[in-house]
């Protein structure tokens, strides 16, 4: 499989691009090199699934070897950044990737420097501002890439829909967290459009336009990504109560104290019992949750059926997305790249 090469080639386009960047902004100030060594850090972790998943649209809808794919591909992780910045700033994320969100390093910042106001605006000022760079830069490393303008052109539409989805899908994904109960259908809308269409769909759908794939391909893409998707942020919600810190990189069970109203929650809340949801509601968003508290919210979790259900539906989207996969009008090659994929995406245990 041709895969971990491709990660290294997208790994080496993506950084540089923003060293190509970096003259542009210390001509501007030598003040702005924190700025940069936030991004280099952020950048430095990450599985790049969604360059990853672009490319092999590419190449699955006949797509050749032209460089450029590459780049193309790899402006997706400057999308990511720019979404996982805004994220931690909603959420007050204190780690990201094992290390300090970038709202928090610039809080650190201002009271190492000992700046004026309070450390906390300006660290999230600051996060939001780079976060808008990370967008800026996202479409200019694309535009960029040395592709025919006509496939760029092809391009665009779909990238312009991603980023107009996943917006949506973080508004919902706030909403939820801000309203009390929530259903497995309302949790699940936020999971298809923040997560399952973003991660994996469009950037299929985004390699395919750039190599001129007709609609069969597309909707063939779509029947394997979109499940695919939702598998994904399934195992990701599971992950984010029980995973091992050491590998997700966060603290354990930060999902709760940041009172997302995931499937996982929603569907433990329909099979626990009132005793049982009113520790589940009092402990969900609980900035100041311990261990001990975790481990309540686990056990009820587990006792109740939620992570099995969980477990079912993982295996029930995932092997929809094989079938739809096996079935896919796609190069042989890529067939297998997206399979092995599929089990990166809903096998992981970071």
């Amino acid at each position: 499989m041709m895969t971990p090469r491709i990660r290294k080639e997208v790994d080496e386009a993506l950084f540089a691009f923003v060293d190509r960047r970096r003259p542009d902004l210390l001509a501007v100030s030598p003040d702005l090199a924190p700025l940069l060594d936030a991004l280099d850090s952020l950048l430095a972790g990450g599985k790049r699934l969604r360059p990853q998943f672009c490319y092999w649209g590419w190449r699955g809808a006949g797509g050749g070897t032209e460089p450029g794919i590459v780049t193309a591909a790899a402006s997706l992780e400057l999308l990511q950044a720019s979404a996982l910045i805004h994220d931690d700033v909603m959420d007050s994320s204190d780690t990201r990737r094992g290390q300090p969100s970038v709202h928090r390093r610039f809080e650190e910042l201002h009271r190492r420097e000992s700046l004026l106001g309070a450390a906390e605006p300006f660290g999230v000022g600051a996060a939001i501002l780079l976060g808008d760079l990370c967008l800026a830069w996202s479409s200019q490393m694309y535009e960029s890439s040395a592709l025919e303008a006509e496939r760029l052109a092809r391009g665009r539409t779909v990238y312009d829909r991603m980023r107009t989805e996943v917006m949506c899908g973080q508004y919902l994904d706030v909403l939820e967290g801000a309203r009390r109960g929530g259903t497995v259908e309302t949790a699940l809308r936020v999971v298809e459009y923040k997560s399952a269409k973003y991660t994996i769909e469009r950037p299929l759908h985004l390699g395919a336009a750039l190599a001129g794939a007709p609609l069969p391909v597309m909707e063939a893409l779509s029947a394997y990504g979109r499940p695919l998707g939702i598998a994904f942020q399934l195992r990701d919600d599971v992950l984010g109560v029980f995973g091992d810190p050491a590998e997700t990189g966060k603290p354990a069970g930060d999902d709760l104290r940041e009172g997302k109203r995931t499937v996982l929650v929603a569907l433990t809340a329909e099979r626990a019992s009132p005793a049982q949801v009113e520790v589940l509601e009092r402990h969900l968003g609980d900035p100041a949750l311990d261990g001990a508290g975790v481990d309540r919210v686990r056990t009820i979790i587990e006792e109740s059926g939620g992570l099995a259900a969980c477990e079912e539906m993982i295996e029930r989207y995932a092997d929809q997305a094989a079938k739809a996969l096996a079935d896919a009008p796609l190069t042989s090659e890529a067939v297998k790249a997206l399979e092995d994929l599929a089990v990166a995406a809903t096998s992981r245990q970071a």
